[in-house]
């Protein structure tokens, strides 16, 4: 399927390059290409996911110039890479697996949708949200234990800093050398469970999210090209617009990206920011029943939220979850459209 990216209706032409579907790819290109590139672009934004995780199980309202000087003071740079080396060995085969269910659900959906009769702009829009919803649900199988041991060591030196001492009481007691030791501690004090800790919460927070952000994304997509497409056209003298044959270079092509990304990015925060504060919460803290500690529920998380700082503190770390997610999906998708061009099959390959 090949979807076009202006509107027909704009009556200007834009020649941008034709969308990559799943069978044009060299599949052992495209994983090993994406796991060098999207390491790079997870380790540039890590920090920034730092500071929302911190932000986000601290039970006070504490700002981010603030945290970042706690940080660099108490615990140095180091401090800002807290489980990185778990986080990232994780994140290569889930974003492999994210990858993969994602081309083979637009492809298909978005084929099964045109031949229905959809519209090109409504099999898109169908296609992208199907292929975010099973993405993210297939990825949360690693996700989620990677995020519980990676949460828990961004975390751990929290009480150190003096100005930040108590701000998370209820953080798990017990201390971890590296990812790998945390791990083993989980695994030994709460059995597999506890490496799923917020499983559902997870599946409920990225499955809508991703569903949202790549139809917002396709959405915006168009709706650029579309503008562009008539800002560029000519109108003859009886008032018809004229067909342009603009052809956009690469820098234009990468800012529409860019643009319709941070678009994206910031409609799928603002929905679902709290369903992220709650699963951080459930993966990070611990509750109190008579002395002894144990794992809360979205109730209990819920209300202690509430009881915090009222509605409001469902999106604290809002802007750091923005930031991170506005650099990191304008990074991601022109990085994930470059390696789809990488990793496209020649033409002699697709026609055998």
């Amino acid at each position: 399927m090949s979807l076009s990216a202006a509107e027909d209706d704009s009556r200007s032409e834009i020649h941008i390059p034709a969308d990559i579907d799943w069978h044009m790819l060299d599949k052992s290109k495209f994983f090993f290409l994406g796991a060098a590139l999207f390491s790079g672009v997870s380790a540039a934004l890590y920090p920034i996911v730092v500071l929302k995780t911190r932000q986000q199980v601290s039970s006070a309202q504490i700002s981010c110039s603030k945290m970042s000087l706690s940080i660099m003071r108490y615990e140095g740079l180091r401090g800002f890479y807290r489980g990185f080396g778990t986080s990232l060995m994780g994140t290569i085969p889930a974003r492999a697996l994210y990858m993969g269910v994602l081309e083979v659900t637009k492809s298909s959906v978005g084929t099964a949708t045109v031949r229905l009769g959809f519209s090109d702009t409504t099999a898109t829009a169908i296609a992208s949200a199907a292929a975010g919803l099973n993405s993210a649900m297939a990825a949360q199988l690693v996700w989620t234990p990677i995020d519980v041991v990676s949460q828990r060591l961004m975390v751990q030196g929290y009480n150190n800093s003096n100005s930040c001492k108590n701000a998370i009481s209820n953080v798990h007691s017990c201390r971890y050398k590296n990812g790998l030791d945390a791990f083993r501690k989980i695994l030994s004090a709460d059995g597999p469970r506890g490496l799923y800790r917020g499983f559902g919460i997870s599946i409920l927070t990225y499955a809508p999210s991703n569903a949202v952000w790549w139809t917002s994304y396709s959405l915006a997509h168009k709706l650029i090209w579309g503008g562009i497409g008539c800002s560029m056209g000519k109108k003859d003298e009886t008032g018809v617009i004229e067909g342009s044959g603009f052809k956009p270079d690469s820098r234009a092509v990468v800012a529409v990206q860019g643009l319709s990304a941070a678009m994206a990015s910031g409609v799928s925060a603002l929905i679902t920011m709290p369903l992220d504060t709650i699963k951080t919460r459930l993966q990070v803290l611990d509750g109190e029943d008579n002395g002894v500690r144990r794992p809360m529920t979205v109730l209990q998380t819920i209300r202690n939220l509430v009881k915090e700082g009222g509605f409001s503190a469902c999106y604290r770390g809002l802007g750091p979850r923005w930031a991170s997610m506005s650099m990191s999906a304008t990074t991601m998708i022109t990085t994930y459209e470059f390696l789809k061009r990488l990793s496209a099959k020649s033409q002699d390959s697709l026609s055998s």
